[in-house]
Parts: structure tokens; sequence; C-alpha cells
């Protein structure tokens, strides 16, 4: 748990110093813009970790970073949560009495806006992104048995694909996460807001 909280105060220390460093004055040809999005939703897990783990949900926040150089291309670091239960018939099936997966997964990668498909009455943009994780989860596991109980700890790199639709101030994206043993699908609605803006 140390380890966990080690990783995430240094993450969250790099998220707080990114704006700070935007502060000085830009070139006054460049236009640049630094944004906080904070985004909620559920987690459907797949595969092998779909068979022990039930439906989960997660939440995380976001900063993003793009410029005239650069658009329609973000760049963004992002830190969340999620937990996973595990399933009924997993319990049924198996001498556990509890098991639960906590995820802290620490991600960097760009997202791709493309030109808006409406504009009527509100503009809405597909959006692509790519992104690659370093995982820090805990397993606990508890046992029906008087086998005693215990806690799993580590770390797993990973990616992750997305798609979505986004009138640029809210968001909803679906993205496939790949980690050994741990793939799930994230569905998730985001509120962003510009934190500094130059033009």
């Amino acid at each position: 748990m140390k380890r966990i909280l080690s990783h995430t105060l240094l993450f969250a220390l790099f998220l707080l110093v990114l704006p700070l460093s935007a502060q000085k004055q830009p070139p006054s040809d460049k236009a640049r813009g630094i944004f906080l999005a904070v985004g909620l939703g559920p987690r459907l897990p797949l595969g092998d970790f779909g068979k022990v783990s039930f439906l989960g949900y997660g939440y995380n926040m976001e900063l993003s970073y793009t410029d005239n150089e650069y658009l329609p291309v973000f760049l963004f670091g992002k830190i969340g949560f999620e937990q996973y239960p595990a399933s009924q018939d997993y319990y049924q099936a198996s001498e556990y009495s509890h098991f639960s997966t906590n995820m802290l997964p620490l991600t960097v990668g760009a997202r791709y806006f493309f030109a808006p498909f409406m504009e009527r009455v509100v503009i809405i943009m597909p959006v692509l992104e790519v992104s690659s994780t370093l995982l820090i989860f805990q397993n606990f596991h508890q046992f029906k048995t008087n086998r005693p109980g215990y806690i799993e700890e580590g770390t797993k790199l990973g990616f992750s694909a997305g798609i979505g639709a986004s009138m640029f101030l809210l968001d909803i994206m679906t993205n496939y996460h790949y980690f050994p043993d741990n793939q799930f699908i994230s569905f998730d609605l985001k509120i962003r807001i510009p934190l500094v803006a130059t033009i």
C-alpha cells in the first residue's frame, strides 16, 4: 500500500507541476491550452478477468495539452482509481469468501479530434485516443476455509485504445484496456474545463 501511495503522490505532483511550468509567457504567434478533465463510469472485465470479476467502476483525473502546432492532437496524462468485486458465480465455484481487485492506472497518451459531424445545435466531434499505462494493482484474497487471507500487490504495463464523441467540454469515451491477465472495457463520461489558454 505504501508503494501505491508513493506512486500516486509522484504522479499527482507531475500533474500539478505541468500547468505551473506552462505559465511562462509564450511567443506571440503561439496559441496553447491546458485542460483539466474529470471522468467516471463502469468497467466491464473481459477474458479470464471477466470470469473472476463482476462489473467494476472507476474514476479519473486528467490534464491535457495542445498548441497550434499539434492541433487537433492533444497530449494527456491521467491518474485514476478502479475497483472490481468478484462475481457470485466465482464465489460458488471456488474456496473464496471474498476477492476484489483495486487498480491505480497512471496513463500518458494522445487524443485526436476529427472534424465535427454535427454543428447545428451543438458541435460534436469524433475522438480517437491511444495511450500507455503503468497499472498498480492490489488483489485481496480471503477464503472460506482456515487458509489465511492475503493481499497481493504489483505493477503491470499495458496500453489502451478508444473512440468517443466530444462536445469538447463534455466527452463520452469507450476504451479497450490490455494488461496481462487484466483486460477490460471502460465507459467514461468526462467533463473538461480550461486551466490555461493563451492565444
